[in-house]
């Protein structure tokens, strides 16, 4: 196919001259133009606000969500400057709002570490609004401009501001009005903008949750400055769905105390601080008095400290940032970070191998993380992100400098000779190994097994009674309570696909136990062995062997327990298992009622599964004028049901009542378990004096 003869010349290349070429790529600036991009614009004006805090001269900032769709963010630091910018003739506001890559965050002399780094972030959140007005207090006076689209001028507003009142704008030269007297001293700036719905998708959103976690972290990461959040949008599922919602974050301590806000699973180490810095040189381009680029060396110094901590579970909570500005995918100063700890612990561990009966193997980086909440902080002038979302760093000296640091810190910890320290180091090298070994179990296991029945193989527990399907959607593993329950159980289960596993009284709390306890322990290991899925961070969801697994304990204080301890089993080990809704507690009766029938009528049977049934089911069966016998069975146990009767109350999927357990929340989840079976007895005991008023005495069997 011969292509179609056409000029092609210097005057079919399309020149996108300032804010004009945000407008039409605006993806290359905030990388989508969804909800996500929409919060990016609202993190580049409130990151400018954050930076007068990080450099001291701010110490609040007010964020809020309009009803009419614009979002304000207040601070009270030094203000926009107002005077004139000597190289365009532009007053400082217009030259921020304007002009990509301007602003005070390059020199150095302004922010020695900021989080805005391009000088991008208020003119792209300008060309990409409908509307924006700044005003900036400063001198005593408050100075005011507004901008349509990035263009300078002045709305004619009928009431309240909006976006679609009409705009003048600026023809011979911009002005900046003085709309206002502020009070001596006060300084500051507030920007209002509502975005364009030509630029973001009509569904795109601003999300509160993000907003005010994105608000605790940085008041985390800058200690004294006090965020306020309020969301006056009244939307539906939102905290302020019923009227205006506000929340302040303020939190006095550094990122110790981040780190023991996310943390939590029950501790093996303290938090740890680790800090230091170190210097290095870059070649940065500058520019001279005649405007032209020259690289030039500079010296720069990146300060590090880092919180972390251990403890007994086995995910990875770790939060990186470059002058307090997030990098979740990382970037030189976490691979810094993670080649540190891994180096040290495989160094110390190769020192106590035989003490920790380590063997020959090396660790990896995964068993090292097991565990371990942390929270990385570097700071840095003009780091080099990759990408105007600043979501990984690239400055490549700074993977040296934090390794350094981490690593001579972390050594001097695991070597200390204090006793509190020295255990603590000593526990944690066993996690580690621990973890180490449990890794080389599973991949082993992986390896050597499949799906099979007890005909095919020996290696599953003797105490498992198999089911005969290998369908594992249908196949259900009831996990029984005593040999006694047991027998009654395999004559009322269906062998086709109902499999049965006893457990001897109450297994091992693994909340308070080590991995190396419960790997130990005989009944827990029986478990992980039957569900075949492995445990921990190689836990494979898709290898389990049964689709239900259904936790059969008696309807007693006894069978509670156990159920909380199989449970603690399940989420600290299995926790997928449970997120994927297979994880069931069956339901037995605790009475049965013989109703007698008049004439030649069988007598009916009916269960009850509480109290207050059973008072219900009497009161209606006094009221008809029925009798039934006296007296009326409880069941102590499951032992005490006859197969039948197991069968139909319990097993039969036509009958039977089963709870699915769910997390609804995996942090109040965290803090359930580590209350209620952690190794702290403080909180459980203040749990049950506030509890007791509520225990009704009548239903102890004494």
């Amino acid at each position: 196919m011969t292509p179609s003869r056409s000029e092609y010349n210097a005057r079919h290349l399309s020149v996108l001259e300032g804010l004009e070429a945000v407008r039409k790529r605006p993806g290359m600036y905030i990388g989508s133009t969804d909800s996500r991009g929409l919060m990016h614009c609202l993190w580049e004006i409130i990151d400018n606000s954050v930076d007068e805090a990080l450099a001291g001269f701010g110490h609040q900032i007010t964020v809020v969500l309009h009803a009419d769709g614009a979002v304000e963010v207040h601070d009270d630091g030094r203000g926009i400057p107002i005077d004139l910018e000597p190289r365009t003739g532009l007053t400082g506001v217009e030259v921020v709002f304007t002009k990509l890559h301007a602003g005070g965050k390059f020199g150095g002399g302004s922010y020695s570490a900021s989080g805005g780094l391009h000088g991008v972030g208020a003119s792209v959140v300008n060309a990409l609004s409908a509307r924006l007005d700044v005003q900036v207090d400063r001198g005593g006076k408050t100075y005011q401009m507004s901008f349509r689209h990035g263009e300078p001028g002045r709305f004619v507003d009928q009431g309240r501001p909006s976006p679609h009142a009409r705009f003048e704008p600026f023809v011979e030269g911009s002005v900046l009005d003085v709309v206002g007297k502020a009070k001596r001293g006060v300084t500051g700036t507030r920007i209002r903008y509502w975005a364009d719905e030509q630029i973001f998708t009509t569904d795109a959103r601003f999300s509160y949750e993000e907003l005010a976690k994105r608000a605790r972290q940085t008041s985390f990461l800058i200690p004294g400055l006090r965020i306020t959040v309020r969301d006056q949008r009244g939307l539906p599922g939102t905290p302020g769905e019923f009227g205006t919602h506000e929340e302040v974050f303020q939190h006095d301590g550094g990122i110790s105390e981040f780190v023991e806000y996310l943390a939590a699973d029950s501790s093996v180490t303290d938090v740890w601080r680790f800090q230091g810095e170190g210097r290095f040189t870059e070649n940065v381009p500058v520019l001279d008095e005649n405007g032209r680029s020259k690289l030039t060396e500079l010296d720069r110094t990146c300060e590090v400290d880092v919180a972390l901590r251990w403890g007994i579970g086995y995910d990875t909570s770790l939060r990186s940032f470059v002058n307090i500005i997030s990098t979740p995918k990382g970037g030189t100063h976490q691979a810094g970070f993670e080649a540190a700890l891994l180096k040290t612990f495989r160094k110390q561990i190769e020192a106590n191998a035989r003490k920790l009966k380590a063997g020959s193997d090396k660790v990896e980086k995964d068993d090292v993380l097991a565990g371990l909440t942390a929270v990385l902080t570097v700071r840095l002038a003009e780091p080099q992100f990759e990408g105007q979302t600043k979501e990984v760093l690239g400055t490549p000296a700074v993977r040296q400098i934090v390794s350094r640091v981490i690593e001579k810190e972390l050594t001097a910890k695991l070597t200390a000779t204090g006793r509190h320290d020295k255990q603590q180091a000593g526990q944690l090298l066993e996690k580690v190994v621990a973890e180490m070994k449990s890794r080389i179990s599973a991949r082993v296991h992986k390896e050597t097994q499949r799906r099979k029945n007890a005909l095919e193989t020996s290696s599953m527990p003797a105490k498992l009674v198999e089911c005969r399907s290998n369908d594992v959607e249908r196949s259900e593993l009831f996990i029984v309570e005593g040999d006694s329950a047991l027998g009654t159980a395999r004559l009322a289960r269906s062998s086709n696909y109902q499999a049965l596993l006893p457990i001897r009284g109450k297994i091992l709390n693994v909340q308070k136990a080590s991995i190396t306890d419960m790997l130990a322990n005989t009944e827990c290991a029986a478990l992980i062995q039957v569900i075949g899925a492995g445990s921990g961070r190689t836990f494979d969801l898709t290898a389990a062997r049964y689709g239900k697994v259904i936790m059969m304990t008696d309807a007693d204080v006894d069978g509670a327990h156990i159920r909380t301890l199989l449970l603690t089993l399940f989420y600290r080990y299995m926790r997928p298992l449970v997120e994927a809704g297979r994880v069931y507690a069956a339901v037995p009766p605790l009475h049965r009622v013989e109703i007698v029938n008049a004439g030649g009528k069988a007598n009916e049977m009916v269960y009850t599964y509480s109290e207050r049934e059973l008072a219900d089911l009497l009161a209606r069966l006094e009221a008809e004028g029925r009798r039934y016998k006296e007296p009326i069975q409880r069941y102590k146990g499951l032992g005490e049901m006859d197969a039948d009767q197991l069968a139909e109350t319990t097993m039969d999927v036509r009958h039977r009542m089963l709870r699915r357990i769910r997390v609804e929340d995996a942090e109040a989840a965290e803090h359930a378990f580590s209350l209620l079976m952690g190794s702290e007895v403080a909180p459980r005991k203040d749990f049950i004096i506030e509890g007791a008023t509520q225990l009704d005495q009548e239903r102890i069997d004494a």
